[in-house]
């Protein structure tokens, strides 16, 4: 899930007024960056003029079982997290959006999630909070939940404006706002590739993993392995910023898949899975490096296919990263969302996807990465922000009962140790007792784990 507390692309200074469901409709891609596919989306309003606030947005849980739990968690999670902030909503907008299924029509689809719709509305009533409009989008047009105006929210649904013909769009290009595509099309910039290149690059991976491995985990030769990494990374990058820029973004990524050959990217990723490698290779993120270290990591993302397909989330959360340190939070938070997916507990993805959902200024992050290793920069950053955060609302609320406390660190538990899938490597490699009885490591070291079926070595940092 990814929340955010202001509109995406719009400042402050730009002032929008939306007047109806129509408005609201086309304004959704131009609020958050991107067409959101599959999504629940529920924004904030303040004020007697409904000022737009903080927003979520949450793929459609597919098994309607789940539907109730999740409801009362996104009103929670988007009231509770303005209260916090000591601006608690007025009231909130809700989007539900999803393409028809083969043999759906648009408006079958919004029967179908009516009942979502209406959990969604019954849970943010539950903390006194109306939703002033409902709206599922669908096939180019949207209906409204609310509205029971035939005239402006007909049963066969409404048409979706031409793209860039509305107020909403005039004022987004007036700001020099881009939406970005769709948020598949996003992600699928950062899917691993398929067919006979992923068994090439799966089988680099095995020769790479095989060499790396034990020089990672003997400790005597890690330091070595480090440096040839980084000084990878830093042939690749100027090999990328030396080709001419292409505006599409599929051409582009075919583009760069071609100037990286298996070799080099499967040495990269098993390298990057040593901690410290990524917290250096976490530096290269301004100009002049940043475009070409971004091109990078979504490129090395792609080449994490098959069994290795956890190795993704250090490439994954360093785009991640360099797209939000570069002013791109839509681009971050896709990143970011899908290391997750990838490793759950992957510290450093998810320091950084809590520091975006705070609404810290990145360059927070940059001051402390410019002296400090990525998890501790991170999680220092977000917890002195959430503690300045948390004294202001002590300020200015006389009686703060009942308000939820700002846990240590953002409330994430640490995670210590690397988890490294369970293949023998010979001396030094990953035999050793699993993590229940492994010893603290040192800085830079790993502690293993056997697990059965895996391959090469993985970053739990």
């Amino acid at each position: 899930m990814t929340r955010d507390n202001d509109t995406a692309g719009l400042s402050g200074e730009e002032q929008v007024t939306l007047r109806s469901p129509a408005e609201l409709a086309d304004a959704l891609p131009y609020v958050l960056g991107f067409h959101p596919d599959d999504s629940v989306v529920m924004i904030a309003l303040h004020g007697p003029r409904g000022r737009f606030g903080g927003r979520l947005r949450l793929g459609i849980p597919r098994v309607r079982e789940e539907w109730p739990e999740v409801c009362d968690q996104l009103a929670e999670c988007l009231i509770g997290g303005s209260e916090r902030r000591g601006d608690r909503p007025d009231g909130i907008v809700l989007f539900l959006c999803q393409e028809p299924a083969e043999g759906e029509s648009g408006r079958d689809v919004m029967e179908r999630l009516r009942p979502l719709a209406q959990r969604l509305r019954t849970a943010c009533g539950g903390f006194e909070v109306p939703v002033f409009e409902a709206l599922c989008v669908s096939d180019r047009r949207f209906w409204s939940y609310v509205c029971p105006d035939r005239r402006c929210c007909p049963p066969e649904g409404v048409p979706l404006a031409l793209p860039g013909t509305s107020v909403m769009a005039a004022a987004a290009t007036f700001a020099g706002v881009h939406v970005r595509g769709s948020l598949r099309e996003m992600e699928a910039r950062l899917a691993p590739l398929g067919g006979t290149r992923a068994e090439g690059q799966e089988r680099a991976l095995d020769i790479a993993g095989s060499r790396l491995v034990p020089k990672i985990l003997g400790g005597a030769e890690c330091a070595a392995v480090r440096e040839e990494t980084l000084s990878l990374v830093r042939r690749v990058m100027d090999r990328l910023r030396g080709a001419p820029p292409i505006a599409d973004p599929s051409a582009a990524d075919v583009r760069d898949d071609g100037l990286l050959d298996e070799e080099e990217a499967a040495a990269v990723i098993i390298g990057l899975q040593d901690r410290v490698a990524r917290d250096r290779a976490a530096q290269w993120m301004e100009e002049p490096d940043a475009e070409a270290a971004l091109r990078l990591w979504r490129a090395l993302a792609r080449r994490c296919v098959g069994s290795y397909g956890e190795h993704a989330a250090a490439p994954l959360t360093l785009a991640g990263w360099v797209a939000w340190s570069s002013g791109d939070e839509p681009s971050a938070r896709v990143a970011l969302g899908r290391a997750l997916r990838v490793d759950p507990h992957y510290l450093f993805a998810k320091l950084l996807h809590q520091a975006c959902n705070e609404g810290l200024d990145p360059e927070l992050l940059r001051q402390c990465l410019r002296r400090d290793a990525a998890d501790h920069a991170v999680h220092a950053a977000v917890h002195e922000e959430l503690r300045r955060l948390d004294g202001a609302i002590a300020e200015t609320a006389p009686d703060p009962a009942g308000a939820e406390p700002v846990a240590e660190g953002g409330g994430l538990p640490e995670r210590t140790g690397r988890r490294w899938p369970g293949r023998t490597t010979g001396p030094g490699g990953p035999t050793g007792p699993g993590a229940s009885g492994a010893k603290r490591r040192t800085e830079g070291r790993a502690r293993t784990r056997r697990r059965a079926g895996g391959r090469g070595t993985r970053s739990r940092r």
